[in-house]
């Protein structure tokens, strides 16, 4: 049954995807938070068809800290489930992520509209300066900026090293940083097609202030809270 669901989730999710991506072109005229409310709906849409489905659903655990004002967020990559799941759980946002993932054919169309920022990662210092340069106006436009730290998916108990660049962006905007840890690679794993009835378990942590904290110390203290969340949610 496990592979009769995933096989029907992918279905739908492909037969509703294509149209609501070319309707969605039509938002471009609008303002970036006009056209992210619209977009957003396809992760909502998708976090439903999955509950339905395969049985997956989540709670939460600290929605409390979540601040008013735009912050950068750092959170855990297991699965493509917590980046539908934080459209639904976070206000209005923006990621940093690899300009290719721009090319993909609707999802890719679709995320450009959202108004991410996409850096060239092979660029090195340059990439740094254009993720500074997008950040600062994404926060003026008042959107959160994700930051998948470990750079990619990692699998359940895999020890990624962070790379520096979220913390940087984060140092030189002078923003707080958002923890959040999730567990959802148990149940939908790192680029797995099956997908595991459950509940998902997502815990946000109070804003990290970084003011006084160098670039490494913040990778290690974020990193030592998200982990050690991981854990503590997945016992």
């Amino acid at each position: 049954m496990i592979i009769i669901r995933s096989i029907i989730f992918n279905l739908g999710m492909w037969i509703f995807t294509i149209p609501f991506t070319l309707f969605s072109l039509l938002t471009f005229p609008l303002k970036p938070q006009q056209r992210y409310q619209f977009i957003s709906n396809w992760a909502k849409l998708m976090l439903r068809w999955l509950k339905i489905c395969c049985h997956i659903d989540y709670e939460l655990i600290g929605i409390e800290n979540i601040p008013k004002k735009p912050c950068v967020v750092f959170c855990n990559h297991q699965s493509a489930w917590e980046t539908l799941a934080l459209q639904q759980i976070l206000p209005p946002q923006v990621w940093v992520l690899k300009r290719e993932l721009l090319w993909l054919p609707f999802f890719g169309w679709g995320l450009a509209l959202t108004s991410p920022i996409a850096i060239d990662r092979s660029s090195g210092k340059k990439a740094l300066l254009q993720m500074h340069k997008q950040g600062v106006d994404r926060i003026k436009k008042g959107f959160f900026i994700i930051i998948f730290p470990e750079g990619t998916r990692v699998k359940i108990n895999d020890n990624k090293k962070y790379h520096i660049g979220g913390a940087w962006l984060a140092k030189n905007l002078r923003s707080n940083i958002l923890p959040i840890s999730h567990n959802a690679g148990f149940f939908w794993g790192r680029n797995s097609f099956l997908k595991y009835p459950g509940k998902i378990t997502i815990k946000i942590g109070k804003p990290f202030n970084i003011k006084n904290m160098g670039i490494e110390e913040i990778n290690q203290e974020i990193k030592q809270w998200i982990d050690e969340n991981v854990k503590k949610i997945s016992e």
